[in-house]
């Protein structure tokens, strides 16, 4: 065992040992920061925190896969890659080579609403850094040969995954066939033809509509002064314009009203790979510890429900869990897991009666309290070095959440009842009638074994869309 992974049994272990009312005095508080906004709209968040001589910082700007065209989906999922690649008067191998000769780091990626950009550099390297992240978020070069090369690997990157990794496109699939035409059903990373389609031009009109000042959280914690580092920041980004498009308007997910199901056939498939899911909630959702004490029970940690009954006691899998996809205006409730082709309906079937299991009250006052143990376990992990603390106040402000979100959660898990956690389960999570099953596997073998589970819709794995057409 690891020290981290030994570190969190013990941390749960100490905690079990504790009355609830001990919750509040383990929980993390959020450390002072200050918050500056400027004329052009961009948000400044600085953090001090000075036991080690590192600074780190997390940008996000708002937009993401949501603010992609309908028809060249992962536009946003490139121009965040190519955003590392060169900026300012550094071509992308000087810009590197700067990076790497401080010992800093730079990374960028997208999500469904959001582009990002974090790293570390040494604190006596804070202007460097402010230069090169000003360079990245205003003057990319966007360079046309960049372009290619990262388009060219994306798509291989996807035609890979159809070999190898066909676990990593269940929940693409399921997205795609949960959401259906609303946003939050975009592939991030596109699909093959959606990159094909993309142009060097639709790079640069994307940056120019949709990456400015008044999208941008900029949150920096570490081994700084806040006045010199806010004045440094404060210079760099006054002058920036805004995006020249507003974002898009999210509307209302469609609920699931009937079971229904995706088949995408792999003819070669010794393994079926198997995702449910239903819409979920919103990040700002006040079940939030309600609902992170039922996940963690029915399929967030290894000794699970779902985990237990299709690993440890059936041999079914070699793992099943569930987990929340919260975003903005919503998200999902997930589950997955994998089996041998011939196992495919047994596992689909355990899983299922065990979800019914689940609504039909099967946590009891023990299991609440492990539960609660766990998960205040693990929170203090994600809240302890400055990078975590840059990423956690970045997340705050893009879903509007005020520090009471940190610091009163340790609170609210111990007030969690046996009676919240059922109304939870009530309110949000499927039952098994209500879910979108997505299935990639051999569909001579199992497709008609699949047929009892609802509507079936069928598609090729070599397809090179992951939506199914209409």
């Amino acid at each position: 065992m690891n020290r981290l992974r030994r570190f969190v049994v013990i941390a749960a272990t100490v905690c079990s040992l504790t009355a609830p009312a001990v919750f509040a005095a383990s929980a993390v508080k959020t450390p002072n920061f200050e918050k500056v906004k400027l004329d052009n709209g961009a948000t400044l968040l600085l953090m001090e925190r000075h036991d080690v001589p590192l600074i780190s910082f997390s940008v996000v700007i708002r937009g993401g896969a949501l603010s992609d065209p309908a028809d060249r989906l992962g536009t946003a999922s490139l121009l965040a890659s190519l955003l590392e690649k060169g900026a300012g008067n550094r071509d992308a191998n000087t810009f590197a080579e700067t990076v790497a000769s401080v010992g800093g780091s730079i990374e960028t990626g997208a999500s469904t609403e959001s582009i990002s950009v974090g790293g570390s550099f040494l604190a006596r390297d804070q202007k460097l850094m402010v230069e090169l992240l000003a360079d990245v978020l205003q003057r990319p070069r966007l360079e046309q040969a960049q372009f290619e090369t990262l388009r060219d690997r994306s798509i291989e990157f996807i035609r890979a995954a159809k070999d190898s990794d066909r676990s990593a496109l269940t929940p693409i699939y399921g997205a795609a066939s949960l959401f259906g035409a609303h946003p939050y059903g975009r592939s991030v990373g596109g699909s093959e033809a959606s990159l094909a389609a993309i142009k060097h031009a639709d790079i640069k009109q994307y940056y120019e509509n949709n990456v400015g000042a008044d999208r941008v959280i900029i949150a920096v914690a570490g081994d700084f002064k806040t006045a010199q580092l806010k004045s440094l920041l404060s210079r760099a980004f006054a002058n920036w314009r805004k995006a020249g498009k507003p974002l898009p308007v999210v509307g209302k997910q469609a609920e699931v009203t009937a079971r229904r199901v995706l088949l995408i056939d792999a003819p070669d498939a010794v393994q079926s790979y198997f995702w449910c899911g239903d819409v979920g909630v919103a990040r700002s959702d006040p079940r939030r510890a309600s609902l992170d004490i039922v996940n963690t029970l029915f399929g967030g940690r290894f000794t699970s429900m779902l985990n237990t009954e299709l690993r440890i006691r059936s041999g079914l899998s070699y793992g099943a869990n569930s987990s929340f996809d919260r975003m903005t205006q919503g998200g999902s409730w997930e589950l997955g897991s994998f089996t041998r082709t011939e196992k495919t309906i047994e596992a689909i079937d355990l899983a299922l009666a065990t979800l019914d299991k689940l609504h039909s009250g099967s946590i009891d006052a023990a299991q609440l309290e492990s539960a609660k143990s766990y998960v205040l376990g693990q929170y203090p992990l994600a809240l302890e070095t400055a990078s975590q603390w840059a990423y956690q106040l970045a997340t705050l402000e893009f879903y509007g959440l005020d520090r009471s979100y940190i610091d009163d959660y340790g609170n609210k898990l111990a007030a969690v009842s046996l009676e919240d956690a059922k109304r939870a389960i009530d309110e949000v999570i499927p039952t098994s009638q209500q879910l979108v099953l997505v299935v990639i596997g051999k569909a001579e073998a199992i497709r008609d074994g699949l047929r009892k589970y609802g509507a079936l819709t069928e598609v090729k794995l070599s397809d090179p869309e992951f939506q199914a057409k209409p």
